[in-house]
């Protein structure tokens, strides 16, 4: 801010054990090209410096350097605001100021540079930066954005050409200087319009926070800076910024965000439609091999619907899969379960969160291994254990699904176990295991009984990343 204002560059200078003076921070002026375009972070001061360096620490105000120093092909002059607590110096803030930026300013320049020497002076007093600063907004207005200089009172001052564009745009039509700028905040606004509680103190230039006005369908990102002397506040330092495009592409997003959400809300309720309509179809069927197919198929349509579900509920494409897992290994049991069948299944470690490209297929290679277990692995048992135990590093994903049923048996066959019925169950999860995924499936006895499954993938989503 001050290095801003000030068209000059500050270095932050400390003690070392042994007394020498380093230079512990910098910072370049974003409005004037900068004096020092190397990083000086952590380089010692020459010898020919400490004299005066030492007669700044013991300054309890801002002290001049009488001697013009050369920083590259630029003459500069140093001034130093030490940085006091307690009654103590702890450091120096040295404003290194190239003096052809003092040779024939504008008014612009001269009002800048006139209020950074405010905020400057404020440093040994304690009084910048400020205690009780408040920042909230995103986007928060800079020096060249628009300057406007308050007088202890909230009249304008001076008011930089940007800033004078600024409220142009939002419907201000008279001059600024001379003016009480809440009054002419106040006239922008309309009535019943919304006006955050931070507006008055940052048209008044009270209180070092921010705050945005809109008007004339635009928005102005505003930010406060009381000066002070010894007696108190003398006036205010007021940045501001147009930020209307940038509401305008975060309306855009939200908007888009809510179709989306809505978007997923509906597949999820044609998804479980045709759910219903599957296990009324099952229900009327009087083939025992024709229902087995209808509930398999119920029973993945319902787990692509509740990863909808999930994606509905977030404001972008990204779902919580712990959650929709836990929800869904619930249910694959619950269906592939006999009546006096109790199954238990955890899993160890997290997915985290995933795309709907990777949380669907994924999904479904789960449940088709789950149900598979259920049915084959357990059947005629009246209880069992089933365990996922997850493993993710960025972009790779390791699964291992195990039981402790009755074992691959006779459907062992060359590491890959056949699947019931028609097989489908063994193609889905092969399909999107190998295809999707570029991944493997390993089938392997468990060594305390029972299968164990090894999936090793690589998320697409995490590859586009």
């Amino acid at each position: 801010m001050i290095a801003d204002l000030s068209f000059a560059d500050l270095l932050l200078l400390v003690q070392d054990g042994d007394g020498k003076y380093v230079v512990a921070e910098q910072c370049r002026p974003s409005t004037v090209m900068t004096l020092r375009a190397e990083d000086v972070v952590g380089n010692v001061m020459p010898d020919d410096m400490v004299g005066e360096l030492d007669a700044a620490m013991l300054s309890s105000v801002v002290f001049r350097s009488t001697v013009l120093r050369t920083v590259g092909k630029a003459t500069v002059c140093n001034v130093y605001a030490p940085v006091r607590h307690n009654g103590k110096t702890l450091g120096l803030v040295v404003r290194e100021t190239n003096m052809a930026t003092r040779e024939s300013n504008g008014r612009y320049e001269s009002e800048s540079i006139n209020a950074g020497k405010h905020l400057y002076e404020m440093i040994p007093r304690g009084q910048f930066p400020y205690k009780d600063s408040v920042m909230s907004q995103r986007h928060i207005a800079r020096v060249a954005d628009g300057l406007i200089i308050l007088t202890m009172d909230g009249v304008v001052r001076y008011a930089a050409p940007n800033a004078i564009s600024c409220f142009r745009r939002l419907g201000l039509l008279t001059t600024m200087p001379g003016h009480y700028l809440s009054e002419l905040g106040t006239q922008l606004l309309k009535e019943n319009d919304p006006v955050p509680e931070t507006l008055p103190l940052v048209l008044t230039g009270k209180a070092a926070v921010d705050s945005e006005l809109n008007a004339n369908r635009s928005a102005v990102s505003m930010r406060s800076l009381p000066l002070y002397d010894n007696n108190g506040r003398i006036g205010a330092i007021l940045l501001c910024r147009d930020v209307t495009e940038l509401r305008r592409r975060e309306q855009e997003l939200q908007t888009k965000d809510a179709t989306i959400s809505e978007i997923h809300h509906r597949v999820k309720n044609n998804l479980q439609a045709v759910s219903a309509l599957l296990r009324l179809q099952a229900r009327k069927t009087k083939s025992d091999e024709v229902k087995k197919e209808l509930q398999e198929a119920q029973r993945r349509v319902q787990t692509i619907a509740m990863v909808h579900e999930g994606l509905s509920q977030t404001a972008d494409e990204v779902v919580d899969f712990d959650k929709v897992i836990a929800n869904l290994l619930r249910m694959a049991v619950d269906l592939a379960t006999m009546k006096d069948q109790h199954i238990d299944i955890n899993y160890m470690g997290k997915f985290g969160m995933m795309p709907a490209q990777d949380a669907t297929p994924l999904s479904l290679v789960l449940t088709e291994l789950i149900t598979n277990s259920v049915e084959h692995g357990f059947e005629g048992r009246k209880d069992g254990h089933i365990t996922i135990s997850v493993g993710r590093s960025g972009p790779n994903l390791n699964v291992v699904v195990e039981d402790d049923g009755s074992g691959l048996g006779s459907e062992e066959q060359g590491g890959l176990a056949r699947s019931s019925g028609s097989g489908l169950g063994t193609q889905i999860i092969n399909t999107f295991v190998t295809n999707d995924f570029g991944g493997s499936v390993h089938w392997e006895p468990r060594r305390e009984g029972g299968t164990r499954v090894v999936l090793d993938m690589k998320l697409r989503a995490a590859q586009d990343e």
